[in-house]
């Protein structure tokens, strides 16, 4: 797939994977469905979810390291400052042809433009925080909150 069709995907998965509300209660089922969905895959992953700036819910698996909250960190950084997912930005800058550090004038201590953190959306309202994965490749991070959110929105 091309990058401009990988773009495109992206983007209509933050169109699509829209809640009409989030409560800390939903934020613990997202987190406990991203958790299920990597144990099926056999997978080891850390999540974190944010809502206006708190942690509503932080797991990292067995076979995960210290690591994965700076990757988490840097990644939802990102979308703090995008409002688009991780991925989205990566793709975004990898068809501009540009380094997104130079294009932003960002730290890469502070920044990480890797799949794998996706904005919390509210229709109508916007980004209201981050749902971040870390611990698989850049598209299996992103991939997994794809079909954790389409699991939770009933899509």
């Amino acid at each position: 797939m091309k990058v401009s069709e990988k773009l495109t995907e992206t983007l209509n998965q933050e169109q699509e994977l829209q809640f009409d509300a989030f409560t800390n209660g939903t934020a613990l089922k997202l987190g406990l469905k991203l958790i299920e969905l990597a144990k099926q895959g056999n997978k080891s992953i850390a999540v974190d979810i944010m809502k206006n700036g708190q942690r509503l819910f932080y797991h990292a698996m067995d076979g995960t390291s210290p690591d994965q909250e700076h990757w988490i960190r840097r990644k939802s950084n990102v979308v703090n400052r995008h409002f688009h997912s991780s991925f989205y930005v990566k793709l975004y800058n990898e068809s501009k042809k540009r380094s997104y550090f130079d294009a932003y004038s960002v730290n890469p201590e502070e920044y990480a433009v890797h799949g794998g953190s996706f904005p919390l959306i509210i229709k109508n309202t916007g980004v209201i925080g981050t749902i971040t994965v870390s611990g698989l490749s850049q598209e299996e991070d992103h991939q997994l909150i794809v079909d954790g959110l389409r699991s939770m929105l009933h899509l």
